[in-house]
C-alpha cells in the first residue's frame, strides 16, 4: 500500500525502524496511486495523468508509443537527482493510443457506480435505523463501513485526470470524493508524482517504504471497528487547518517546503474545508437528533478497513526497492469482478505503472496485451496474501533475503 503511515491504526503494518516513513496530511493512510511523471509544483490539481512528454523529460520512460522493453536503468541527471529508466513491457503504438482514449461514459459508469454503492449502503443502514432493530442497524452500519474504505481508490484515479475525457468532471469528483474521504489531494498529488517517477526508490520515494512487516492481529485489532479513527482524522486536519507541519513529517515537509507558502497555503485551505465541512453537516445532524449520519457519513470508516487494507497493501508487499522495473516492485493479482470494480481496478497494479494514462476500467485489456511478459499473477487476495508472508517471514530471519519475482524468458 502506498504512504503508509505509523500513526494510523487500522493497517496490517509495522513500519521498519530503518527507513523514514512518511506522514500524511490528515494522519491517514493514502493509498497507492497514480500521477505519473515529472510535474511542477502547482496549486492546483494534477493534469491528466501527466503528459507523456512530461514523462519522457522527467526520465520515466516512454509514456507513449511503443515501450523500449529492456532498456531500464538508474541514473544521474544533471541536477544529481536520480533519473530512472522504467522497463516497459513492449505495447504497439495503436493499441497504446487506443487504451489512453478516456470515455465519459465509462468514467460515468465507474464513478457513479460506485457512489451509488455508498448511496444504497449508507441508506439502507438509516432506513434500518428508523424502522428496523438495532442489531440490523449495527450489522448495515459495519458493511458499509467497508464500501467507503475503497473511497480513497477512486480518489487516486480522479487524481489522474484519466476517468473522464472531459477534464472538469475529473476536477469535479476529485472534491466530492477528496471531501466525502478526509482526503487531502493537493498532499497526494504531490506525494503520487514522486511515488510513480522513483517507484520504491528512496529517499525520493518515501509514499511506500519496504521492507514492510505486517500483521494479521493489528489488521483484527482496528480491521473490524477502529475507535480512535474520528480522533486522530478531526485532530489530523485540525492540525493542518491551523498549519502546522511537524518537525517529524519529513515527507510533507520535502513535498510543502516553507519557501513555497502559495502551495503549502493551498494545502492547508482544502484541510479547512474538508474539516469545516464535516463538522457542521455533523452538528446539524446531531442538534436534529440524526447521531446515525456521523456513522453512515462523517466516520464510516471507522468500521470494516480489513478488505480495502488487504487489497491497498499487496501493492508493493514483499517485493524490492531500487530496481528499474514495475514487474519486481510492483503486484498485480487477479480478483472477482466485484472487488475489482470496488477496488477501481488496481490488482492490475504493475499494468498502472507501466502506463499510468491509461483509465483504470481499460486496465485489464491492458493486462491481457502483455501478460506474456509479466511474473506469474496470483489469483485472490488468500493466495496472495499466503505468498506476502512467506516472504516476509523469511525477510524476518534472514534481513538479507530480497524476493526477485520469476519473469518470463525474453
Amino acid at each position: 500500500m502506498a504512504g503508509l503511515n505509523p500513526d494510523k491504526a487500522n493497517t496490517m503494518q509495522q513500519p521498519q525502524e530503518q527507513k523514514p516513513t512518511p506522514t500524511g496530511p490528515d494522519g491517514d493512510v493514502l493509498s497507492a496511486g497514480p500521477a505519473c511523471a515529472a510535474v511542477t509544483a502547482s496549486t492546483a490539481p494534477p493534469e491528466a495523468a501527466v503528459a507523456p512528454e512530461a514523462a519522457e523529460e522527467a526520465g520515466d520512460g516512454p509514456g507513449h508509443g511503443e515501450a523500449e522493453a529492456g532498456h531500464h536503468t538508474v541514473q544521474r541527471g544533471p541536477t544529481g537527482k536520480r533519473i530512472v529508466r522504467w522497463y516497459r513491457c513492449k505495447v504497439p503504438r495503436e493499441q497504446l493510443s487506443q487504451l489512453n482514449q478516456r470515455s465519459d461514459l465509462l468514467g460515468a459508469a465507474q464513478t457513479l457506480g460506485f457512489l451509488g454503492v455508498l448511496a444504497a449502503s449508507s441508506g439502507l443502514a438509516v432506513w434500518s435505523w428508523l424502522h428496523w432493530p438495532w442489531y440490523v442497524t449495527a450489522l448495515l452500519v459495519l458493511i458499509n463501513g467497508h464500501f467507503w474504505h475503497f473511497l480513497v481508490n477512486g480518489f487516486h484515479e480522479l487524481i489522474h485526470d484519466s476517468v473522464f475525457r472531459t477534464r472538469w468532471l475529473n476536477r469535479l469528483f476529485l472534491r466530492v470524493f477528496s471531501f466525502l474521504g478526509w482526503q487531502n489531494h493537493h498532499w497526494f498529488w504531490a506525494s503520487h508524482t514522486e511515488h510513480h517517477k522513483y517507484t520504491l526508490h528512496p529517499p525520493d520515494d518515501l509514499e511506500v517504504v519496504v521492507p514492510q512487516d505486517h500483521s494479521i492481529s493489528a489488521l483484527l485489532k482496528y480491521g473490524i471497528i477502529d475507535l480512535l479513527y474520528p480522533w486522530r482524522t478531526v485532530y489530523g486536519f485540525a492540525r493542518r487547518a491551523l498549519g502546522i507541519i511537524g518537525p517529524n513529517e519529513k515527507w510533507t515537509l520535502h513535498l510543502f517546503p516553507a519557501g513555497e507558502p502559495q502551495r503549502r497555503r493551498a494545502f492547508f485551505n482544502w484541510a479547512r474545508i474538508v474539516l469545516t465541512g464535516h463538522l457542521l453537516i455533523a452538528a446539524v445532524a446531531v442538534a436534529m437528533g440524526w447521531w446515525i449520519v456521523l456513522l453512515v457519513f462523517t466516520f464510516p470508516r471507522m468500521f470494516g478497513s480489513w478488505l480495502q487494507t488487504l487489497c491497498n497493501e499487496s501493492q508493493h508487499a514483499g517485493l524490492p526497492d531500487n530496481v528499474p522495473d514495475f514487474r519486481l516492485c510492483c503486484r498485480t493479482m487477479v480478483l472477482n469482478p466485484v472487488l475489482q470494480f470496488l477496488y477501481w481496478h488496481m490488482n492490475y497494479h504493475t499494468e498502472h505503472h507501466m502506463y499510468a494514462a491509461v483509465p483504470c476500467y481499460k486496465l485489464g485489456r491492458l493486462h491481457r496485451l502483455i501478460r506474456h511478459d509479466l511474473p506469474p499473477c496470483p489469483k485472490g487476495l488468500w493466495r496472495t496474501w499466503r505468498h506476502i508472508f512467506q516472504v516476509e517471514r523469511r525477510q524476518k530471519q534472514d534481513p538479507s533475503y530480497v524476493y526477485i519475482a520469476p519473469l518470463p524468458q525474453p
